[in-house]
């Protein structure tokens, strides 16, 4: 699956992903130069959704730090035939790949799949602890 396929499959994540890498972008523009007018400026327009998905497409590894902060361990593994395989947490997998790039690709469409269960168990929760079914609410870009 491609990158923009993945952001477009689950919009939690790629609401939380797109906020991650803003501020990354950010941090990386500290210094006494920048204005914080013009970082606000660059929150509000925000990243792009292909320019996202570019990034990730090229090189997935990137959001390993995503998925650490929310506690989705990815482990690559080399099988002594020289091919590779993956563990997500607990959970491993008796599939292979003939690169490292390949089981990243895999990992990271499983720890998408997991980050939006998540987001959307913790979205529900906070629905339910405020006495609503959830039943009128829908999912946009802007929540």
């Amino acid at each position: 699956m491609t990158g923009i396929e993945l952001l477009e499959k689950h919009p939690a994540s790629a609401t939380l992903i797109r906020e991650w890498f803003l501020e990354k972008m950010l941090e990386s523009l500290q210094t006494n130069d920048i204005s914080e007018e013009f970082k606000e400026m660059m929150r509000e327009a925000g990243v792009e959704d292909d320019k996202i998905a570019t990034l990730i497409d090229i090189n997935p590894r990137m959001l390993l730090d995503v998925f650490d902060a929310n506690l989705i361990f990815i482990e690559i593994f080399l099988y002594p035939d020289n091919t590779f395989t993956c563990k997500l947490g607990q959970q491993g997998t008796t599939a292979s790949w003939k690169t490292r790039k390949e089981a990243e690709l895999f990992a990271t469409e499983v720890a998408f799949q997991i980050l939006e269960e998540k987001l959307n168990d913790a979205r529900m929760s906070i629905i339910g602890q405020n006495g609503n079914t959830g039943e009128h609410y829908e999912l946009t870009s802007e929540d």
